[in-house]
């Protein structure tokens, strides 16, 4: 366990790192699950970039002899490895006692100014005691991408996931560059003639583009949230107009048949025997998930997604001014910075109406999809909630010169409106952020609403561990 006084949830990464370790050494293991494992084909790209940056990889091993239900529980564990690994980055074991400290208690030459151990605690470790508490995340990525035998959309997770956390770390240039691989796995699963459905320069989809896939979707919409997180929105704002373009054309999913009516209700005796079976008889494994090579359909979890597509947009309006125009005069900026904050709140209240309308008719069951769509209202009750605050700000701060300033005429900041004109303005936003604090209550209780449903639907125990 991690021995950190400041943590306010303990979560044993260690022993949730060495649990999968083991599960790993046992898959790759010849005499045990890894009988028919080859090393891979042929070479690919790696990057082994980090804070400590070891000059090497594992090569990845060529699956092919497996099957797909064995490839699926090889990829998770994979993945779960190189989430431990995050969580351990800035950490060390000391040898000495099996106990892992954040590295900031270490007392040695890396660490001249160790933070200093509460009482309560174990005593801080010595470096010469200590070694890194775990494998870095890349050692995994990089086995995740040069592995043969995984589905396109398996692979891009770990893309996805491994830039996510280079950007996470500061390396942004290697983080694009990874999230640029990610682009090339979904476009090399196309078929022939599609290719030239995304600009690999740019990210952005074409209008004429005939077969976008999901993989596709969700490459273009990390690049661009890439680019909006690190302030190019310049390129992140066309890639998610071309995503949203896209989405909007997606066909709409069939209409399910209605389910055969049973011709009576099961006697207890046959509810019992089927109770029997189900405890006696091991359940069949789950279906494989798509790969993400298919076109995918309108559903409702495809419009959250498109919702937080708005969602991103809303935000680069809304910021857009402060960091893309040029100085002008105060009386132009404002009022162009006034046009695209307006433009900007409107695409969020747009993502937060659509998120709430499609998550209060959602399938109970979609446990992802109602999850991605809870987190995109979350998101734009937010942002629309602070967009909001920030206008009234702004308002408040031209009151304020004014008032410093008596000389100065009323409308000056916005363009020459009058003083009734100016006062309806200011009583506009008073009036939204009336509004806002009232879906804001909404919106939390929905939101509580389905954590608590969440924490019903997850298993407990051990059944609850490779969640």
């Amino acid at each position: 366990m991690i021995e950190d006084p400041e943590a306010s949830e303990i979560t044993d990464w260690p022993q949730i790192a060495n649990n999968y370790w083991v599960l790993l050494s046992r898959l790759e293991d010849s005499s045990f699950d890894g009988q028919g494992l080859q090393p891979p084909l042929k070479e690919d790209r790696v990057f082994v970039v980090g804070i400590n940056a070891l000059g090497f990889s594992r090569k990845g091993l060529d699956l092919s002899s497996k099957t797909e239900e064995w490839r699926r529980g090889y990829h998770i564990a994979l993945m779960k490895a190189a989430l431990s690994a995050e969580h351990l980055t800035e950490c060390v074991r000391d040898t000495t006692r099996n106990i892992t400290f954040p590295k900031e208690y270490m007392i040695g030459p890396s660490n001249p100014r160790p933070k200093p151990v509460p009482l309560e605690s174990h005593p801080a470790p010595l470096e010469a005691n200590c070694v890194p508490a775990s494998e870095t995340p890349q050692t995994f990525y990089t086995k995740l991408l040069t592995t043969t035998g995984f589905s396109t959309g398996q692979r891009l997770d770990a893309a996805l996931a491994y830039a996510d956390w280079l950007d996470f770390r500061g390396l942004h240039d290697t983080a694009e560059e990874v999230y640029d691989w990610g682009l090339d796995i979904a476009m090399g699963a196309l078929p022939m003639g599609a290719n030239g459905a995304v600009d690999i320069q740019t990210g952005i989809i074409s209008s004429n583009a005939t077969y976008v896939s999901q993989n596709i979707l969700r490459a273009t919409t990390a690049l661009a949230i890439h680019h909006a997180t690190n302030n190019n929105l310049s390129a992140a704002l066309p890639i998610f107009l071309s995503v949203l373009r896209s989405r909007k054309q997606l066909s709409l999913p069939p209409i399910p048949e209605p389910p055969p009516a049973s011709e009576s209700e099961p006697s207890n005796w046959q509810i019992i025997v089927s109770w029997v079976k189900k405890m006696v008889i091991s359940p069949p494994y789950p279906p494989p998930p798509p790969t993400g090579d298919e076109v995918p359909v309108r559903s409702q979890r495809a419009i959250c997604e498109e919702a937080a597509v708005m969602a991103h947009v809303g935000e680069i309006l809304f910021a857009s001014p402060s960091v893309t125009e040029k100085p002008a005069s105060r009386a132009t900026k404002s009022s162009e910075t006034a046009r695209k904050q307006q433009s900007g709140l409107s695409w969020t209240r747009d993502a937060v109406d659509m998120s709430e309308s499609t998550l209060t008719s959602m399938d109970q069951n979609d446990i992802d999809g109602r999850q991605t769509c809870t987190e995109c209202l979350e998101t734009g009750i937010n942002n629309w909630s602070k967009m909001v605050r920030e206008i009234l700000k702004e308002q408040q701060d031209v009151v304020d010169i004014k008032e410093e300033k008596p000389g100065t005429g009323k409308g000056w900041f916005w363009g020459g409106k009058s003083i009734q004109e100016e006062e309806e303005e200011e009583g506009r936003w008073e009036r939204e952020l009336e509004l806002v604090d009232s879906r804001m209550s909404t919106v939390q209780r929905l939101i509580e609403r389905e954590a608590n449903a969440k924490k019903r639907r997850s298993p407990g125990g051990i059944f609850g561990f490779f969640n």
